[in-house]
Order: C-alpha cells, then sequence, then structure tokens
C-alpha cells in the first residue's frame, strides 16, 4: 500500500499544473482581447480622424518619412553588411614585412617595394606644421564630422566644378584610411559605399587621434613608402620628426597621388602641389600669409633620386606579390632581398607612351578612360606592363585582374580546339555559318547579316558571330573551355552558352600567355617576371628556368592553321591596323557587348602582346571596337619594339621579314654566341638625328663632322610609322 503522503504530493502538483495552465489561457485571452480592443480604438480614431490645409501637409510629410525612413534603414542594412565582413576577421590589410630591390633584365635598379614603412613616431612628437597642413588639404573637419563629411565632400564637388580639383579631396580621412586598411585601389561604386561604412565603423572603434596616426602610418606616399616618418626619411634624408614648413607642405600634397606629386618623379609639380596645401593653411585659418611667405619663397629639396622617376610600378607590384610567394616556398629568416626580374625599361617605357598617347589624343572621343597592356616574349618573360593610364591616381593593376570579358579575341580558343578535335578541318574548309539556336538565346553577326556557307579562315578574318557558335555546338563547349584553361587561362569562369562569343573573364596577363602558347609553336607559354631572387647576402633562393617542363599543349598543325588565319585578321580582316611593315604580325580583335570592352590580342615572332581598353565602372565606351584603339596602341608598341632588332618568322605565315643589318658589323662565326642587344633609340629619336645630320650636311655643303661609321648606322635606322 502507497504512502498517503505520495497521493498527496502527487494531487499538489497536479493542482499546480492546472492552475499554470489555466493563468497562462487567461493571460493570452487577456492579451489578444487588449489587442484587438487597441486595434479597435486605433481604427476609431484613424475613421474620425480629419485634417486639412497645413495640418494636412505636415501629416503626410510625417507619415511618408517614415515610410521613406523605414525603406532606407533597410537599404542601409543591405548596403552595410559586405563592408562589416571586412571587419569581421580583426585584421587589417597586411603591412608590408619584406624588403625588395628589383633589377631589370640589364641587372640595373627599376624600384623598390616593401620598404622603408615606419610607424615608430607618436603622433604627438609629429611637426605641428605637418598634421594641419593635412588637415587643411585633405579634411578640414575632420575631427568634428562622425567618418563621412557631407560639408566637405560638397565643398569638394563645387570646387571641382569651378576646375580646383587639385585643392580639396571629397573623402574624408577616416573614408581613405577605411581603403588603406580594408579595401583595394579599384574605383567602383560598390567600393565607395563599403568605404562610407567602413569609416563609421572606426570612428565607432577608434578615436580621432588613433584614426589619425593610422593614416599616417598607412598610406602609401610613392616610391615604395609607406607611412610619413619613412617618406620623410626617403625624399629629405631626415627624420619626420625634423622637417620643416615647406617640407611639411610637400609630404601633405602627397597623400591625393602619391606618385603623381612625389618629389623624385616630377619636382615642379610637387612644389606646385606644396603651394596649395600652403594656401590651404591659410584658408582654413591654421597659419596666417605671413607666416608661410618663407616656405613659398623657399620649396623643399628633396634628396636626387631622378633614377628612380620611371619605375614601372604596376609591373613591380605584381612582382612583389610574386615575390612574396615564391619566398614563402623557402626557409629563409631573411626579410632583405634582391630580384631579377625580366622588365625591360626601354620596352616598358613605349608600352606607357603607346597607350596613355592613345587614351589621351582619341579616349574623350570614344569615351574611355582606361587601358591595359602586357608584353612578353615567345617564352613567356614579361618585358612591359601598364596596368593603367595613370598609377598616381589609381594603382588597380588592370593587366592581372580577371575580371573582363575578351569578347571576339576567344575565338582563338573555339577555332583552336575545333582544329585540335576534327582533323579533317584546315582554314579552308567551308562550313554553314547560318543561325543555330541554343534554346532561347540566337546568336547574332555583329552587322546583323546573316552567312550561309563560309570558310573557316574568312569566318575567323571577319569576326562572324554564327560560325563559332556553330563549331561549338559541334564540339561541345566544355572542350573549349578546358582548352582555354590548358593553354593560359587561369580563372574559373562558367562554361555558358554564350561561352565561344567570349562570354567568360578574362585577364590581359592571361590572354597574352594563351596567345603566346601559339608563338611558342604550340608550348604552354605561362608569363613569368622574376628570373632570380637572392637575399643581400647573395644567397640564392630561386632560379628561374623557362624552358625546363616544357609542355606541348597545342598540336604544330593548329598552330600553323591558327597564326595563318590570324594573319589574315591582319592583312584584311578587323585587324588591319596592326600591320607593321617588314614584321609579320598576327593577331585577333575583340568587342564585347555594349562596347564595354575592346580588346587586340597579337605576336609577331619576336613579342607577344595583349591590350585591353574600357572603363573601370564598366560604362558603355562610343562604339570602341577591337579595331580601333587597342589596334593602334598594339601596333605603336610593335613598330617600335621591332627597330634595330633580327625580325623572326612566325609558324605558318608566308611572309619574308625585313632583313637586319647593322652597318660596318663584324663578321663573325655561324656558331658563335651573339650578346643580347637591347632597343636603341626610338624611332623619333632616331628621325630627330637623321633631320639634324642632313641640315647641318646642307648647311656646311659637306658630310657633318661624325665617324664614318656612326653616320652610316644612322641611316640604316628603320624609323617606325604607326597607323592610325
Amino acid at each position: 500500500m502507497q504512502d498517503p503522503f505520495y497521493h498527496k504530493e502527487k494531487r499538489r502538483k497536479k493542482s499546480g499544473m492546472l492552475a499554470a495552465d489555466a493563468w497562462l489561457d487567461s493571460a493570452l485571452y487577456d492579451f489578444w482581447q487588449e489587442l484587438g480592443r487597441w486595434y479597435t480604438s486605433v481604427e476609431d480614431f484613424f475613421s474620425r480622424f480629419r485634417v486639412s490645409g497645413i495640418k494636412r501637409f505636415f501629416v503626410e510629410t510625417v507619415s511618408d518619412g517614415l515610410t521613406f525612413g523605414a525603406i532606407g534603414l533597410v537599404l542601409m542594412t543591405a548596403l552595410a553588411l559586405p563592408a562589416f565582413d571586412a571587419t569581421v576577421s580583426g585584421r587589417f590589410n597586411k603591412a608590408e614585412d619584406i624588403s625588395v630591390v628589383f633589377l631589370d633584365r640589364y641587372g640595373n635598379e627599376v624600384g623598390r617595394r616593401g620598404i622603408r614603412s615606419d610607424d615608430s613616431v607618436p603622433l604627438a612628437q609629429l611637426p605641428e606644421s605637418f598634421v594641419k597642413a593635412t588637415l587643411a588639404t585633405e579634411d578640414r573637419r575632420f575631427y568634428e564630422h562622425w567618418g563621412i563629411d557631407p560639408i566637405g565632400t560638397l565643398r569638394a564637388l563645387l570646387s571641382n566644378a569651378q576646375g580646383d580639383s587639385s585643392t580639396q579631396g571629397g573623402s574624408s580621412l577616416s573614408q581613405q584610411l577605411a581603403k588603406n586598411l580594408f579595401l583595394t585601389s579599384e574605383r567602383t561604386l560598390e567600393r565607395k559605399i563599403k568605404e562610407a561604412f567602413l569609416a563609421i565603423w572606426l570612428e565607432w572603434h577608434y578615436s580621432k587621434d588613433e584614426i589619425l596616426k593610422l593614416y599616417f602610418d598607412r598610406a602609401y606616399m610613392g616610391g615604395g613608402n609607406f607611412g610619413v616618418a619613412a617618406a620623410a626619411e626617403f625624399y629629405f634624408g631626415k627624420k619626420v620628426t625634423d622637417v620643416n614648413l615647406a617640407e611639411s607642405a610637400m609630404l601633405a600634397g602627397m597623400f591625393k597621388a602619391p606618385t603623381k606629386y612625389a618629389p623624385h618623379v616630377d619636382l615642379a609639380a610637387a612644389r606646385g602641389r606644396a603651394n596649395l596645401v600652403l594656401s590651404n593653411l591659410v584658408d582654413a585659418g591654421y597659419l596666417t600669409e605671413g607666416q608661410v611667405t618663407a616656405a613659398r619663397r623657399n620649396p623643399a629639396t628633396p634628396v636626387d633620386r631622378s633614377h628612380e622617376a620611371n619605375s614601372p610600378n604596376y609591373f613591380l607590384d605584381y612582382a612583389f606579390e610574386e615575390t612574396k610567394t615564391l619566398i614563402a616556398t623557402t626557409d629563409t629568416t631573411s626579410n632583405s632581398f634582391v630580384v631579377r626580374t625580366t622588365i625591360d625599361p626601354v620596352l616598358q617605357s613605349y608600352a606607357e607612351d603607346a597607350v596613355t598617347s592613345v587614351v589621351r589624343e582619341q579616349g574623350e572621343q570614344y569615351n574611355v578612360e582606361q587601358a591595359a597592356m602586357v608584353v612578353l616574349e615567345p617564352n613567356g618573360s614579361i618585358r612591359a606592363m601598364v596596368g593603367g593610364v595613370d598609377y598616381g591616381k589609381s594603382q588597380f593593376n588592370r593587366s592581372i585582374v580577371p575580371n573582363r570579358q575578351p569578347g571576339s579575341s576567344f575565338k582563338l580558343f573555339d577555332y583552336a580546339t575545333a582544329f585540335e578535335m576534327i582533323p579533317e578541318y584546315d582554314p579552308d574548309t567551308v562550313v554553314s555559318g547560318a543561325t543555330q539556336c541554343i534554346g532561347n538565346w540566337c546568336p547574332q553577326n555583329y552587322s546583323r547579316n546573316q552567312v550561309g556557307r563560309i570558310s573557316l579562315i574568312s569566318a575567323f578574318q571577319q569576326s562572324i558571330n554564327t560560325v563559332p557558335v556553330n563549331l561549338s555546338i559541334k564540339t561541345g563547349r566544355q572542350p573549349i573551355a578546358d582548352f582555354a584553361r590548358k593553354i593560359g587561362i587561369r580563372n574559373d569562369f562558367p562554361v555558358t552558352r554564350s561561352l565561344a562569343l567570349g562570354a567568360a573573364e578574362v585577364s590581359v596577363i592571361d590572354m597574352a600567355s594563351s596567345y603566346a602558347a601559339f608563338a611558342n609553336h604550340g608550348y604552354k607559354t605561362p608569363a613569368f617576371g622574376i628570373t632570380r631572387i637572392t637575399t643581400t647576402g647573395g644567397d640564392e633562393l630561386f632560379d628561374a628556368d623557362p624552358d625546363a617542363n616544357r609542355e606541348r599543349v597545342v598540336s604544330e598543325r593548329t598552330v600553323q592553321y591558327m597564326n595563318r588565319m590570324m594573319r589574315a585578321v591582319v592583312e584584311s580582316g578587323t585587324g588591319r591596323r596592326a600591320q607593321i611593315e617588314g614584321v609579320p604580325s598576327v593577331g585577333k580583335t575583340g568587342t564585347t557587348s555594349s562596347y564595354r570592352d575592346a580588346w587586340f590580342c597579337g605576336f609577331t615572332g619576336n613579342y607577344v602582346a595583349a591590350v585591353w581598353f574600357g572603363n573601370d565602372n564598366y560604362e558603355a565606351t562610343n562604339d570602341l571596337t577591337g579595331g580601333t584603339l587597342p589596334t593602334v596602341a598594339w601596333q605603336k608598341f610593335m613598330a617600335y619594339a621591332h627597330t634595330n632588332i633580327e625580325i623572326k618568322p612566325v609558324d605558318g605565315v608566308d611572309f619574308e621579314p625585313a632583313p637586319f643589318v647593322i652597318a660596318n658589323a663584324t663578321p663573325t662565326a655561324p656558331d658563335a654566341l651573339q650578346p643580347e642587344r637591347p632597343p636603341g633609340l626610338k624611332p623619333e629619336a632616331a628621325q630627330k638625328l637623321l633631320d639634324v645630320a642632313r641640315r647641318l650636311q646642307d648647311a656646311l655643303g659637306t658630310s657633318p663632322a661624325v665617324p664614318a661609321a656612326q653616320a652610316a648606322e644612322l641611316e640604316a635606322f628603320p624609323v617606325a610609322t604607326g597607323a592610325m
């Protein structure tokens, strides 16, 4: 028999549970009843609510304001999430912790990276003149705003509208720091949105002085310098605590465009910018005109670094990242290195001239602002790299980022895949050019005309769209994608119906590598820019051997077929502007939908080059095609690059290169090793020398007083002409 106490306790618990259940039911009932009564009262209120006149205006304004405010909060939250994801790790962009001296292909120093970085000077010890000069120029309301300064931005916009864009920037110091700490230098709307939210995040987590100190320590100051302490040592040979007012103004003026206003690049521009900074100090009320007069009369004089003015900065940024990757594979404990690169300073200079001159002369006409070029030798060694038209304004390297569609220049992979997979095909094979739809997608030709039966070489020459699509149906799209990756495209891209027409994102350097496989007799030719790495003590860490592990990726038959077809493009197709007198040039143009991107990729027996033109914000150009500006820039570079060198043939191209003659050259044995001869004078310089020689001869009525051998060599010097 169970204990009576047990039954009593059981009844007590049961009654307690029933009471709790009853209370919960009653509470829920009362809640819903009360909610219903409240809702009814609200309805009754609004049914009686009638306003008119000025009251109605205010009511409508408040109502709409609350609605749009709610929408704005949701939108701001959505925009903020990607920005705040960048802060999740709690880490900033890694500061450079190694020192690298870069040499060109001939062993001469061309620049440094990852060096001269110093954050050891407390903010309180920095000269007051430097701090004020920075605030007056970059962010006068720094200590007043909350990360974003609408007043300062509006003032900068008005200043820009009046043609005074060089005086003040529109981004606050917090926004600039956010970009340096978390983001890249890519000029896009998405980056600007992230930058704004990250600036607010910085303001929440750091004091104003801490933000200013971080800005001074992390800012790039040109010449491979990170931080104002390192910049002062580099430009003036003194500690930052010892710089005077004139030097402070010059340093503060470099934040906007460190390469453009670096004194070792353009001293006149640096001093002009420093003078504007002094004016800003007066306008902001920090100093009087009398206090800055001495600095105006005695501008800063930097240490002479003229030999570093023409550094190939885009290439050095690329080579620095490659160097860090290669060093990571070694067990060295050193942090100072000497790197021998493949860059050719003369070719680099002319590549920059070719790209920037075309943009400067015709960019406005075509509404195009940016361009990139990569030049290789057929073995893959990088001789020139242009990542944009102005490194000082944007350090974003457009030549290495796979974010652009290649358009018809991708057709190289379509036709080559067909030749590899279908043995009976050759350039003269006639195929159908009729439109074949894939699902509901029906490709159209550029001219919108229908094409009947046509040879493969004619279709490639005229850049017909329907033929490569038909070939992709026959071979399959996956083999085309596999072939593109096999010969040089490194990034992943979706295999879509429009892949045959270039609906993939690629980089300029990968397109150059892919075309180089055809210049290199069918062997895989990855681009490389580093040949040797040693420590400053002389210990060798890396030595490149481009001929090691050579891998054939394209058959000899396909190489000759494709080279012949690319020659037809240059001779009488879309790339006619790429013709060079006496040089067998081949290549393919490319234009994307809405004219957002324009390409020309091609090669000679000596050099391979890929050129891209477009806009950073993906804005459409004014009908820019690959057969216009990209081809002109490519031809301008190649015409110079082939002066005074032996012209090599191209496989499969029936062309007699111009003979290579050096006046009064001493005969050598056939098997003797010939020294590598770098390009000499530019064509314009050679022509000027010839003109001077002829004028002197006419004036004297005799031959100029120059050695006969030099005169003969000048007369033999070929002068390139650029097709426009």
